[in-house]
């Protein structure tokens, strides 16, 4: 178990000492990754059982105000704005512990005005925000090969590169904003998000004229229509493997809620968005946002 007191030290810019709030199914292989890769880390999540199971390269913290004390970063690892909001300042709040110089690196995707927001809200007590959301799974992220897409001011991204590095195999810097993330994050999930139904939508269509749905699978699998969501989530719809949940259905009724909202903002149509939103809406309207997110599959299929 990692018994690193919570003091920064000079080292910091080279082993910073790590705060992690949000242990669920991609946040634990993360801070796990982090740990095992050597960095100094204390883990904080609602749920006891998962910061136990930390224990054996993390120190379990009883609080997050107990993490973030005296922590040179503080990861933010949740599912939504209102949570993120929530940990910085609601009850148990950790903005009360945080200094000048604690560096926040929210790697939830919450979306650019949750990111503005914050920035404007702890702008008295730090200026050291990265906004640096993640793409790639939970197989992904306890190898430390996510993609994490990097806003932030540069000597703020330089304090938290040596984490980044041991998470993704590609952390590029694509925007000097907190917020530009989130930006970039959107745009991911737009494409994700269209593609899970786009995979469910050809599987249905398959399933409805008789073919054989693994043939179908492996066939399209090796020409133009191949893509990651088709192969990954396109194999979990062949195999009905809803209930081995590696990405909840509420994330992308969040998420794709989150590219409207973008793009609203900006006048942009977005019809495909959409019209995937609207699939993901009609099974968490069936009760299945803890399931799958493969499961649109199964909404198509019953229509």
């Amino acid at each position: 178990m990692n018994t690193t007191p919570h003091t920064a030290t000079g080292s910091a810019a080279s082993r910073p000492y790590v705060a992690w709030i949000g242990l669920g199914a991609i946040g634990s292989p993360m801070a796990r990754c982090a740990a095992e890769a050597g960095l100094p880390v204390t883990a904080f999540d609602l749920n006891p059982e998962a910061r136990q199971a930390l224990a054996d390269v993390a120190t379990p913290a009883s609080t997050a105000r107990d993490a973030a004390r005296g922590a040179d970063v503080v990861v933010v690892m949740v599912a939504t704005p209102a949570q993120l909001d929530a940990v910085l300042f609601g009850e148990g709040g950790i903005a009360e512990v945080l200094t000048a110089s604690t560096t926040l690196l929210v790697m939830s995707t919450v979306g650019p005005a949750a990111i503005e927001q914050t920035v404007t809200a702890l702008g008295s007590i730090t200026a050291h925000v990265v906004d640096a959301p993640v793409s790639g799974g939970a197989a992904r992220a306890a190898t430390g090969d996510l993609l994490v897409m990097v806003g932030g001011a540069e000597t703020d991204v330089t304090a938290v590169r040596p984490l980044l590095d041991v998470l993704a195999s590609n952390a590029p810097v694509v925007g000097s904003r907190p917020g530009d993330g989130q930006r970039f994050k959107i745009v991911n999930q737009l494409l994700c998000g269209v593609h899970i139904v786009a995979a469910g939508e050809a599987l249905a269509l398959a399933d409805s004229m008789g073919l054989d749905l693994q043939q179908v699978h492996e066939v399209l699998g090796t020409g133009a229509a191949a893509s990651f969501m088709f192969g990954d989530r396109g194999q979990r719809m062949v195999d009905g493997a809803f209930d081995d949940v590696r990405s909840a259905l509420t994330i992308f009724v969040k998420d794709m809620g989150l590219v409207a909202e973008a793009a609203q903002e900006v006048d942009q149509d977005v019809p495909l968005a959409a019209s995937a939103a609207q699939v993901y809406q009609r099974g968490s309207e069936r009760g299945w946002d803890r399931r799958d997110d493969s499961i649109v599959y199964q909404v198509l299929r019953e229509g």
